[in-house]
C-alpha cells in the first residue's frame, strides 16, 4: 500500500501536516546550527562549527562572485548562505528513516480530520524532505524569482525593462517565456531529485536484508545529490539576480 500524505483540508484548502512539520523541522536545525557556530566566537581560537560556518560563508562568497560582480552581489551573501544551509539541512533530512502511522477507517491530528484518499485503511508518512514536496520547492523557486524582479526594477530598472525586447523587439514573447520557464526549472528540478532518491529509498527498503548493501551506498549517493541541488539552487539564485539587478555597460 502505498504511504499517504497527512492532509488536512481548511476552508477548501488542503494542508500537507507532513511537509508543514518538515519545514518547521528544517528551519528549527538550520537556527540551532547557525546559533552554535557563532556561540564562542574566537579568532584566535575558533571552533569546530564557526570552521565550517566560515568554510561555507567562503564558499557562498565564490557562488557570488562567479555569477555576478561580488563587489555589487555581496548583499545578497546572507540569502545564498541561507539557502544553501537552509535547502541542504531538508534535502538530509529524509535520508536517515522514515515515520509512518497506520489508520484504519478513520483518522484525526489533534482534532483534525486526516484525507484518506477513500482507504479504509491508510498509512500516512509523517518524516520526509520537505524539498521532496513541490509546493515547498516552488514556494522558494517563487521567492526566489519575484525577489530578482523586485531588485532588477529598484536597482537597474532602465536595462531590466530593455532587456525583455533584445535582441530584437520582436523577441519579447520569447523572453517572456523565459521569465515565466525561470521558477519552474529551479524548482521542478529540486523537488525531481529529492523526491527521485526518496523514492528510491523506499524501493531498496522493500528488498529487506538484501537491500542494505544498496540502501547505504545509495544514501551515500543521496548526500551527493542533496549538496550539488543546494548548490545548484543557490547558483542559479545568484545569476539570476545579477542579470537582473547588476548590468555591466556595453564596452
Amino acid at each position: 500500500m502505498d504511504h499517504l500524505a497527512p492532509i488536512v483540508i481548511l476552508g477548501g484548502v488542503k494542508f500537507d501536516l507532513a511537509a508543514i512539520i518538515m519545514v518547521i523541522v528544517t528551519s528549527i536545525v538550520a537556527f540551532v546550527l547557525a546559533r552554535l557556530s557563532v556561540r564562542n566566537l574566537s579568532v584566535d581560537n575558533p571552533g569546530k562549527l564557526q570552521n565550517f560556518m566560515e568554510w561555507v560563508v567562503e564558499f557562498v562568497s565564490n557562488i557570488i562572485g562567479m555569477a555576478t560582480d561580488f563587489k555589487r552581489g555581496r548583499v545578497y551573501l546572507s540569502l545564498g548562505l541561507t539557502l544553501i544551509i537552509y535547502i541542504f539541512i531538508g534535502n538530509m533530512l529524509g535520508l536517515p528513516f522514515n515515520f509512518i502511522t497506520e489508520a484504519h477507517g478513520h483518522a484525526t491530528f489533534l482534532g483534525m480530520d486526516l484525507f484518506m484518499n477513500g482507504e479504509e485503511e491508510a498509512h500516512f508518512a509523517w518524516w520526509k524532505s520537505p524539498t521532496a514536496d513541490a509546493a515547498m520547492t516552488m514556494g522558494l523557486a517563487l521567492t526566489v524569482i519575484v525577489l530578482s524582479h523586485i531588485q532588477g526594477f529598484r536597482h537597474n530598472r532602465k536595462h531590466y525593462l530593455k532587456h525583455y525586447f533584445q535582441p530584437w523587439p520582436f523577441f519579447f514573447p520569447i523572453n517572456l517565456i523565459e521569465t515565466v520557464a525561470k521558477p519552474l526549472t529551479l524548482g521542478l528540478r529540486l523537488f525531481g531529485n529529492i523526491y527521485a532518491g526518496e523514492v528510491m529509498i523506499g524501493v531498496i527498503l522493500g528488498m529487506g536484508w538484501v537491500g542494505i548493501p544498496a540502501l547505504l551506498i545509495w544514501q551515500g549517493f543521496s548526500i551527493f545529490v542533496g549538496a550539488i541541488q543546494a548548490f545548484v539552487f543557490t547558483m542559479l539564485t545568484m545569476v539570476y539576480i545579477g542579470q537582473a539587478s547588476i548590468h555591466e555597460e556595453d564596452h
